[in-house]
């Protein structure tokens, strides 16, 4: 027996449409590079979408056709998100710091038809225009006051086409289960894979995410996405503020820069934000060295790298709640958001500490297991680790364009390429990629860990662990740290810290200070490109 329920599609046009009845005047700010400080409303960004889509009818575009966006968080972004999306296009957001030669291959591989593009990033595309097999023409997202000269062939300024479309459009009837919007992983090993989200996916993400014991946004909120819009949809935020009505604030290209950040906080009463432990790092050392504070600042979701203690200690200081997060592009990209549980706020503050630096507890939605290399599931027991293999409606069935062989899926299960361990109250603690971890004497040692811990030291600005040869165990742990500015620690003092925290076997023989830590496109640290400066180093 079927039940007699309406089954009206899960699309991101009722996101829009519901934001515009019922929010349509909570505010968005924006910093972008033709202004420092932009303002508008819900209902007047989903009138710009409809103008989007009319541009994009004009421009012969059909169903189903890519449209590229090589931008930051504006409110130019914003409107492509719902424009494109919203008329049966789909939105592939592209990440500009990625390789060169890895864009020419994300734009080649989705067909993309047309890119709009920020002015930073014209000098890229005109290096890049003859190889580009498939794109029509550019849009530079600016006023034609700030157009740039360029070389671009068919190139046309965004506000100029804007302002000839109608802002009447009637959105199409949309299936719920047809592309929306495609993103790129990073592609450390091998070309970047293509992650394409369908309309459904994306809603029913968003619907999680508001969760009070996941992201939990509110009409209330003020909240700041410093994860960038080119990356898994600004972790689902810009369909979730929408959907509860909360005020957003977009930094633009100054998401990396944590004065310009204070200051957002502070000038726009920032209570939420989004982004990876490389930009809290930022926020935190500039409110120490000026002696500042962001009182509006209440939480922080951090995710795309573990958690160092020292630094969750430093916003407790600075009355900033930090919540660990942990998932994928390919889930959309959320699986983990960690809060604790009511019994677990009595606990001692080592204990409590170590339950918050885990990568989180699982959302409804997502299915989660560890298993062995033989494909057994092992116990959720907080110690057994194993590789991470997670399903739900938000979780890629394949890659696009890419044979079956190629998407992970044993058992109908995705492999997501790290250990971890669950415990019994389904919090989940990511213990190394497979590829990262390292294996000494038999054994394998977490250089997570080893990174958190050292972390921790007054002198440390950023720490990353990469196994190297050894004669004897095979591979041991070499440290690697970035000093803070004015301070000169000895090698020997950072080991020495280690002891007690850490097991006394997983301690590096050997710490070497380097200038920086390469990170990847989306702000990991780059253990391949750390192998590959170290590969002649050996104990």
């Amino acid at each position: 027996m079927l039940g007699q329920m309406m089954s009206d599609p899960l699309t991101i046009t009722s996101i829009m449409q519901y934001a515009e009845q019922v929010f349509a005047d909570t505010e968005i700010v924006s910093v972008s590079a033709d202004n420092p400080r932009h303002r508008y409303t819900f209902g007047e960004a989903f009138l710009r979408a409809r103008k989007v889509a009319n541009l994009l009818s004009g421009l012969g575009l059909q169903e189903g056709d890519r449209v590229a966006t090589l931008a930051w968080n504006d409110y130019r972004h914003f409107e492509l998100y719902y424009g494109i999306s919203c008329s049966g296009h789909v939105c592939h957001t592209i990440n500009p710091r990625l390789f060169p030669e890895q864009i020419s291959y994300i734009v080649n591989h989705a067909e993309d038809q047309w890119i709009f593009t920020d002015v930073a990033f014209v000098p890229l595309l005109e290096q890049l225009q003859e190889q580009l097999e498939t794109v029509k023409g550019f849009v530079v997202l600016t006023s034609p006051a700030a157009m740039p000269a360029t070389t671009l062939k068919n190139v046309h300024c965004y506000e100029a086409l804007l302002a000839d479309q109608p802002a009447d459009y009637q959105w199409p009837a949309l299936d719920e289960n047809s592309a929306s919007s495609l993103c790129y992983t990073s592609g450390t090993t091998g070309h970047p894979k293509g992650v394409l989200y369908s309309h459904r996916s994306t809603v029913l993400h968003c619907l999680a995410t508001g969760q009070r014991d996941v992201i939990g946004l509110a009409a209330g909120d003020t909240v700041m996405p410093v994860v960038p819009m080119f990356h898994v949809n600004a972790w689902g935020v810009v369909y979730s503020a929408a959907a509860a009505g909360a005020r957003l604030v977009f930094p633009g290209p100054k998401m990396g820069d944590g004065a310009t950040l204070a200051e957002l906080i502070n000038d726009e009463g920032v209570n939420l934000a989004l982004g990876v432990p490389t930009v809290w790092l930022a926020l935190a050392n500039h409110l120490r060295e000026s002696g500042g504070s962001v009182p509006s600042l209440k939480r922080v979701v951090v995710g795309g790298a573990a958690c160092p203690e020292a630094l969750m200690r430093a916003m407790d200081q600075l009355g900033v709640y930090m919540h660990v997060g942990w998932g994928m592009t390919e889930m959309s990209p959320l699986g983990t958001l960690n809060t604790l549980l009511p019994w677990m706020e009595e606990l001692p503050d080592e204990e409590k500490m170590a339950y918050r630096l885990k990568a989180g507890r699982l959302i409804y939605g997502v299915q989660m297991r560890v298993v062995n290399d033989q494909g057994e599931e092992l116990p959720w027991d907080g110690k057994t680790s194993g590789q991470l293999q997670v399903r739900g409606p938000w979780v890629c069935s394949g890659y696009y364009r890419m044979a079956e062989s190629d998407a992970h899926l044993p058992d109908g299960w995705f492999d997501t390429g790290d250990v971890a361990t669950i415990d019994s109250h389904g919090y989940m603690q990511i213990t190394d990629r497979t590829k990262d971890v390292i294996k000494s004497g038999g054994e394998w040692i977490s250089s997570i860990d080893i990174e958190n811990a050292a972390m921790g030291h007054a002198d440390v600005l950023e720490a990353a662990v990469i196994g190297v040869p050894h004669p004897k165990w095979t591979e041991r742990p070499l440290l690697l740290v970035v000093k803070r500015p004015g301070a000169e620690p000895k090698k020997e003092d950072i080991l020495d810290f280690l002891k007690g925290k850490i097991a006394n076997w997983w301690i590096p023989e050997d710490c070497v200070f380097v200038e920086f830590i390469p990170h990847t496109a989306t702000g990991k640290v780059s253990k391949k490109d750390l192998r590959d400066q170290f590969k002649s180093y050996s104990y």
